[in-house]
Order: structure tokens, then C-alpha cells, then sequence
């Protein structure tokens, strides 16, 4: 993505979220530059952090007694509860000296957990104020650390890149030189040489398909713009398919509130026609909804057997073993009324039980 995007993208995360933004880029860029514009524009204070020169008193303070307790001294940069909403600029983040200084940081940038705030040591963010970070790309051209994986995890990474059209607009808006807009336009490869890959070797993991759920609730992010936002959580390959997955709505697999609440003809005829690895995926969402909450309307329990009598012969004692793991919903489907659907199921479950296999 461009700056100008990388700003459209922060604005959203920042505002509606409290996950990290982490901005990768080459020199030059415009990272800095573009969170400072974005802090203008929506009114936010902004507080930079250069960790490279920083040490692990600059951020958890420095200790003192107080009778027979320790405690640490609040850090000048750290914005009081009051304060105007401010942005914190971890900056440099991979260019921290010291490894216990990357090893603090660590728990700042990471998104606080649900229904609690922003820590660091003992020392906690309002959640009023947000914390974004950049650093370069770790790809041998730069005095870097490595970003182990249980950082990157924690942190959604865009990547920035060189993008003539949005300097040029930049550059007339804050009247840069004429000659040298001129010469760029007729010379754009002259702008910025583009560095090697940026890849942070991202990869699905539980926390990033959450944090993926979290945007797609909270912010709106074009289609190609939400795709590139998404690899930096999920990784390339798993945002490609989650959003042809997304795109393609046919070739979906029924889901449990379909299944229970939206029955009806066309459900069923969908029902009928689904692959078995389509089935498979309707049937574990059954599940897991019926074992979060297992009461069903009667309704919901007619749908759902109707669901079953559907299902191929090896697919049904399956889910049926499943669902007999629930004892509410196997107190349901038990009754005398479904036998001509459950009974053969809950026939040969048991003879598997009294064989042992």
C-alpha cells in the first residue's frame, strides 16, 4: 500500500480498534511522516518513542521506596489519564540496543486483553490513548534485530512502499520545488529505488484470525486495500483464500443459523447438493454453536433432524455421535418421534461402544 492508503488504514485501526498498527517500510518512505499528518487531521497528540536510543529505565521509570514498597516512577513520555488523546510512536522498534529493552516494550505493544487496559510494567495506558509502531524491514540492509514470531503476532503489519502518484500529490501540497516535481515526473524511477522483499514471514495463528474478526467488525476497509491489511495478520496465502472464500458466496457451506433458523425448501435443497468437505464444515459449526448454547426451540430441533435425515449414512452417525456428547441436544433428538431418523445411528454407536472400537 501507498501513504496515502497506510493513513486511510491507520485512521480506522486507531479510532475503532485497540489493536497495534505496525508500519514496515523502506527509508524515506513517508512512515513518520504519514502517522504525524494522520495525528493532525484527527486531532490526536502525538508522542514518539525512538527505542533505538532508548534504555529499560526510559520506559518502566526508575525505581524508589515508599516504606517497605518498591515502585517505579511514571516515564515522562507515558500520556497521563487526562491527557488529550494521544498516539504513541514506537518508533524503531527493531533497532532497540539492548535485548531486555525489546523484551519491555514487548507487553506495550501487545493489545490489551478484553476489559483490561494497555500495560507497561506497572504503568497503565488509558484506553483513550493508542500506540502504533514502524520499523524497517529486516532484510540485511538495515542495523536490525529480528522480530521473533510471538511479537509479529501481536501487532498488524502494513507494508508501505513507493508510490510516484501520492508523492506527487504530496509534494504539491506542500509546494515542494517545481523543477524537481518536473524532473520526477518525467523520472519517476528516480523517486526511490524499492528495496528487497518486506515480508515478515506472517502466519495464521488463532490471534491473528481474531484480530481479522475484530477489523472486519470495527473498520471498513476497501476490497483490495482489506486484503493487503489482512496478509499482514494472516499472511498472504490465507488472506488470498479467505477473501475468494469471501467473494464466493455459492460455493459456501450452509452455516448453523441456516441449518436452525432459516430451514426452509431452498436451505434443504443446498443441504442435499453440499460436497461432504462443505458438509463436514456445516456440521462443525452445528457443533460448536449447539455447545456454546444447547437449548433449542422446536423448531430448531425439527430443523435440525430434518438436517440429519439428509446426511449421507457414514456422515450422519458421525455427527450424531457428536451431537450425543451434548445432553441436551441428545435428550432432543433421543425421543421416540425421531427414531425413524436417529435410532439406526444411536443403534450402531452403541454397538461400537460394547465392541470397544
Amino acid at each position: 500500500m501507498n501513504i496515502e492508503q497506510m493513513k486511510v488504514v491507520l485512521k480506522e485501526i486507531l479510532a475503532k480498534t485497540e489493536l497495534t498498527p505496525c508500519v514496515v517500510g523502506h527509508r524515506g518512505v513517508g512512515k513518520t511522516a504519514g502517522i504525524v499528518q494522520i495525528c493532525r487531521e484527527a486531532n490526536w497528540q502525538y508522542a514518539p518513542l525512538r527505542l533505538g536510543q532508548m534504555e529499560v529505565g526510559d520506559l518502566v521509570g526508575i525505581p524508589f521506596r515508599e516504606g517497605n514498597v518498591m515502585h517505579w516512577s511514571r516515564p515522562s513520555w507515558m500520556p497521563a489519564d487526562n491527557a488529550p488523546p494521544t498516539v504513541v510512536h514506537c518508533d524503531e522498534l527493531n533497532r532497540a540496543q539492548q535485548e531486555d529493552t525489546l523484551q519491555a516494550i514487548f507487553q506495550f505493544v501487545e493489545p490489551p486483553a478484553e476489559g483490561l487496559v494497555r500495560s507497561l510494567h506497572t504503568h497503565q495506558l488509558s484506553s483513550r490513548h493508542k500506540v502504533v509502531v514502524s520499523i524497517n524491514p529486516p532484510d540485511g540492509t538495515y542495523q536490525v534485530a529480528t522480530l521473533d514470531r510471538a511479537l509479529v503476532d501481536r501487532m498488524v503489519m502494513l507494508y508501505v512502499e513507493t508510490d510516484y502518484h501520492c508523492w506527487a500529490r504530496y509534494a504539491a501540497s506542500r509546494e515542494l520545488d517545481t523543477e524537481v516535481r518536473g524532473f520526477l515526473a518525467s523520472n519517476s524511477g528516480f523517486l526511490a529505488k524499492q528495496g528487497s522483499t518486506m515480508d515478515m514471514q506472517v502466519e495464521p495463528t488463532e490471534r491473528g484470525w481474531e484480530m481479522v474478526s475484530i477489523l472486519r467488525k470495527q473498520c471498513h476497509f476497501s476490497g483490495d486495500l482489506a486484503m493487503e491489511v489482512y496478509a499482514g495478520i494472516i499472511g498472504k496465502e490465507a488472506a488470498i483464500t479467505f477473501m475468494r472464500w469471501l467473494a464466493d458466496r455459492k460455493g459456501r457451506p450452509l452455516t448453523a443459523s441456516e441449518v436452525l433458523d432459516g430451514w426452509n425448501s431452498v436451505v434443504s435443497e443446498r443441504a442435499a447438493k453440499q460436497r461432504d468437505d462443505l458438509q463436514a464444515a456445516t456440521m462443525n459449526d452445528l457443533i460448536t454453536t449447539l455447545q456454546i448454547s444447547s437449548k433449542l426451540e422446536q423448531s430448531q430441533e425439527e430443523h435440525l433432524i430434518e438436517y440429519i435425515e439428509l446426511l449421507p449414512r457414514d456422515l450422519r452417525f458421525g455427527f450424531v455421535k457428536s451431537l450425543l456428547r451434548i445432553p441436551s441436544v441428545a435428550l432432543a433428538i433421543s425421543q421416540d418421534k425421531y427414531d425413524a431418523v436417529i435410532y439406526e445411528a444411536i443403534k450402531v454407536i452403541g454397538a461400537e461402544a460394547a465392541t470397544g472400537s
